[in-house]
């Protein structure tokens, strides 16, 4: 997500924005908005929060936008951050200062990392930004004891509408919001047998993600609304290579695409039902292949366990409602920890108050735990 400015004389000229992938870069909408207001660029300060691309290649829609900076005259450049995509990483910056344009970094640049935060884990780490959403009791319950579907989703098995959730409107609002940030939306086969969810945006406007479910050996009953939705392209399924041809092939034919990988054996994976043995480096890294820069994690207690208990996370949030279930299903699997000594502490984490709940927040970086 890339935003520009142009200014000239203390006063901004011209501003532009990537609105789509695709689309015209946002140092290339600024120069434009300047040029259609009958104005130059010449002798102007441009402001972007990423590092100007610099590159043509066949998989990339836009000319480089360092050309475009350079034609136009502007006199310097003020960069938020830089590219790490390898094939900018500093490049565009020297070619603009080849041209004789003055650059300086770092404006604004804990800003820029919390807005493009998805794309730089994407390409420093070479995997998705992973995000682990819990809503759980006082008691660290996400499900009451009779361990009913609504209770997996944030919700008890109470019939009456007014007690059904765990968390409530404000928080399932803000997590149908996450979802229409993140590229893909994660579940184990736990939670897609025992809650048959959408995984959809219905509670707030915005695009619908991937659907990802973990299911090493296909369990999911070919009658999940996860096939009866529209874009069924949408819904992923990553499963063992063993797993039932035939089984595979009816899914596929509901539109749901089929991801094979090897799974691993008990003793490398520690996933128990998380991701049915699947690993998690390599669930992780064919959804890169296929462009995810991005995961909210939603569903079950295994699944959260082997995420953190492999390390595979970079934001942790718990929403904590005002309830106590006193049994059910816990928040977290065994993480192999023994001892106190030995637990996750995150120190720099943050409290809010969001609705009728709490909301424990914390970014991965900012912590030294294991």
């Amino acid at each position: 997500m890339v935003g520009a400015l142009l200014a000239k004389n203390n006063q901004i000229i011209g501003e532009g924005w990537h609105r789509r992938h695709g689309g015209a870069h946002a140092e290339a909408g600024a120069i434009q908005a300047v040029l259609a207001a009958g104005l130059s660029p010449a002798g102007a300060d441009l402001y972007c929060t990423l590092e100007p691309c610099c590159f043509n290649a066949p998989d990339k829609h836009q000319p480089p936008c360092t050309d475009l900076i350079i034609k136009g005259g502007v006199k310097r450049v003020y960069i938020a951050n830089f590219d790490p995509n390898p094939r900018v990483s500093g490049k565009g910056i020297a070619i603009l200062e080849e041209a004789g344009i003055e650059v300086r970094t770092g404006l604004c640049f804990e800003a820029g990392e919390e807005l493009n935060r998805a794309f730089f884990t994407f390409h420093r780490l070479g995997r998705p930004f992973i995000h682990l959403k819990i809503a759980q009791s006082l008691d660290g319950r996400i499900a009451a004891p009779d361990g009913g579907a609504e209770a997996r989703r944030g919700r008890t098995s109470t019939p009456d509408s007014g007690a059904r959730w765990i968390s409530d409107e404000k928080a399932r609002r803000m997590v149908h919001r996450l979802r229409s940030f993140y590229d893909a939306v994660l579940i184990g086969r736990g939670t897609a047998l025992a809650d048959d969810p959408e995984l959809t945006v219905r509670l707030v406007k915005g695009r619908n993600p991937l659907r990802v479910v973990l299911d090493s050996r296909l369990s999911i009953s070919v009658d999940a609304r996860l096939f009866a939705l529209s874009e069924p392209e949408k819904t992923i399924i990553i499963h063992n290579l063993d797993a039932d041809a035939g089984k595979a092939a009816k899914l596929r034919s509901l539109g749901a695409e089929l991801i094979p990988i090897k799974a691993a054996g008990k003793a490398a994976s520690g996933d128990k039902a998380g991701s049915g043995g699947l690993p998690l480096k390599k669930v992780l890294a064919v959804l890169g292949k296929r462009g995810v820069q991005s995961i909210l994690v939603e569903g079950g207690a295994e699944v959260f366990g082997s995420f953190l208990r492999e390390g595979f996370w970079d934001r942790l949030s718990i929403f904590i409602a005002p309830m106590v279930l006193g049994g059910g299903v816990n928040a977290v699997t065994d993480l192999g920890i023994s001892s106190i000594a030995q637990a996750m502490r995150f120190k720099k984490g943050a409290f809010s108050r969001f609705g009728s709940q709490m909301l424990f927040e914390v970014n991965r970086e900012t912590e030294s735990q294991n």
